[in-house]
């Protein structure tokens, strides 16, 4: 059989990142000091490829 390994993900400090709004029901996190428009920009540019069409806010 098989062993499990055990799972070492260790989740990022929220409280030492900056908070991005994207819109009223949609934040993302980053790293303090990142450039807020960059990550705007890298959020829109994934969302394009899926199915459903986002509107910029």
């Amino acid at each position: 059989m098989f062993e499990k390994k055990p799972l070492n993900m260790k989740s990022p400090d929220l409280s030492k990142m900056q908070v991005v709004v994207i819109d009223h029901r949609t934040r993302i996190y980053i790293h303090q000091g990142a450039d807020v428009e960059a990550a705007k920009e890298r959020y829109y540019s994934r969302l394009e490829n899926t199915r459903t069409p986002v509107t910029k806010v």
